[in-house]
């Protein structure tokens, strides 16, 4: 068995019967970081010392026979917007190469706490504000399913998802604003989770939009996301959106699928861009589903669902720009083109734009929530389009979140998860869920993955040295 693609179960497993220590399996991966991170970059920091350390306390631990978390002695993969106090933390930008944080990211506190061993901070698209994943100046992570042609890894979540896709780390934290865990999962064939608002504290986080950020796990599993959302949800009074969520376990007892009703949107209502490969194997998730007992609806979204992207969009560049505006005029202030471009949009909104954006943004929410009523999911692939060469990359392109930022915008919660290759390449299904029902998406993603073997699937790497 290899342990670099094994699931946070199978590593559970193996470090409680003491057939791997957590040195060891911290090791493993830091030596597959050393080998394969030249090229593909998805490292900012590697914290080699300070997770083999943690790793032989967590040995220590489970050497006094006391009962342990499942998740202890695992490594993780940290994005660079989760504050350690007095570690470097960028957000993705030459401009804060040097910005020490002064507190610890709440996920950060509660992944420690779960015992987990840090392996490094990941890169990112600067300031988490785009879909592709490129960054001009910090780098940008290369797509390890093509070592040929350089691809997007999809953003901005784009460290973490090569991380994990390469076998780097067995799991990795993105975050979530417009589909920054879900696009470079299905870019990466990795299983990602979009939580709600509110689900995952945001102390300590770096921010792109304090209306619609959230945080999320990105791993080779519905379980494996399953089991770090038990690890991170809960209410913090650092961060008033937690307080009111409901408490429950996410990794336990999911929901039988039979009898579920699963909203099929009209293929005639997705992008006139999206790849044929796509559509196939998004049309052959919804007859998995339907063989395992669910009903899967046929149904026609909102005429305006997909147009959601656009005032969504208004939200986060309002948003970053008050989080910026400090600087984002400087023409001296090392950012990157494209992403100040977006900050400035904001500077272009007539006044009075953010305000109205918002008052409409309620009440979609409750008109979508009346049209969701009457069903448990929405299934959805999760990208138009297979990862694409970097050459070809149009910054102002609306693609990669097209299919994704409706859900950051009505509050809703969303599921990615491998779905097979085209051409060589992951593709992505997605179930969008309802507030706070993770619980649902979570267990008819994990029926889907039962009957399928799409999760198993890992990139070539031989070139790089790596089985």
């Amino acid at each position: 068995m290899n342990v670099a693609w094994c699931t946070l179960t199978e590593l559970a497993g193996l470090l409680r019967d003491r057939k791997i220590s957590s040195e060891e399996l911290a090791q493993v991966f830091l030596s597959r970081i050393e080998k394969a991170d030249p090229t593909l970059h998805a490292f900012v920091d590697v914290y080699q010392e300070e997770a083999l350390s943690l790793a032989r306390a967590a040995d220590q631990a489970r050497s006094s026979g006391m009962p342990l978390g499942v998740l202890h002695g695992i490594p993780v993969a940290l994005k660079d917007l989760l504050d350690i106090d007095g570690r470097i933390c960028t957000l993705g930008s030459r401009h804060y190469e040097s910005r020490v944080a002064t507190e610890t990211a709440a996920t950060v506190e509660r992944l420690l706490a779960a015992g987990m061993v840090p392996l490094g901070q990941t890169h990112m698209t600067e300031f988490a504000f785009g879909g592709w994943g490129t960054n001009p100046l910090m780098g940008t992570p290369h797509n390890p399913w093509d070592l040929k042609v350089h691809r997007v890894p999809g953003g901005s979540s784009s460290g973490t998802g090569v991380a994990v896709a390469a076998g780097l780390a067995p799991v990795g934290i993105g975050s979530d604003t417009g589909g920054s865990v879900r696009i470079p999962s299905a870019f990466n064939g990795l299983t990602g989770l979009k939580v709600t608002h509110g689900r995952i504290s945001l102390h300590g986080t770096g921010l792109l939009s304090w209306t619609l950020d959230t945080i999320g796990p990105m791993g080779r599993s519905v379980s494996d996301c399953a089991l770090v959302l038990d690890a991170l949800a809960a209410p913090d009074p650092r961060d008033p959106t937690t307080l009111s969520q409901p408490v429950e376990r996410f990794a336990r007892d999911p929901r039988a699928i039979r009898g579920m009703r699963i909203a099929l949107p009209d293929a005639t209502q997705l992008p006139p861009f999206t790849d044929p490969g796509i559509l196939d194997a998004w049309q052959s998730a919804a007859r998995t589903l339907e063989s395992l007992g669910a009903h899967l609806i046929p149904v026609k979204l909102p005429d305006w669902y997909f147009e959601l992207s656009v005032p969504a969009g208004r939200i986060i560049a309002s948003e970053c720009y008050t989080l910026h505006s400090d600087y984002v005029h400087d023409p001296k202030a090392r950012l990157g083109p494209a992403v100040r471009e977006r900050i400035l949009a904001a500077t272009r909104f007539e006044p009075g734009e953010y305000a109205q954006v918002l008052r409409t943004m309620a009440q979609r929410r409750a008109e979508f929530a009346a049209w969701f009523a009457d069903y448990e999911a929405i299934l959805l692939p999760s990208s138009a389009i297979p990862a694409i060469a970097i050459a070809d990359v149009d910054e102002a392109s609306p693609i990669p979140g097209y299919l994704t930022r409706p859900a950051n915008y009505l509050g809703l919660c969303g599921l990615s998860q491998p779905a097979g290759l085209v051409g060589g390449l992951p593709v992505s299904i997605q179930l969008v869920g309802k507030p706070f029902d993770e619980h649902t998406v979570l267990s008819i993603g994990q029926a889907y993955e039962s009957v399928t073997t799409h999760h198993t699937q890992h990139p070539n790497l031989g070139a790089l040295g790596l089985e």
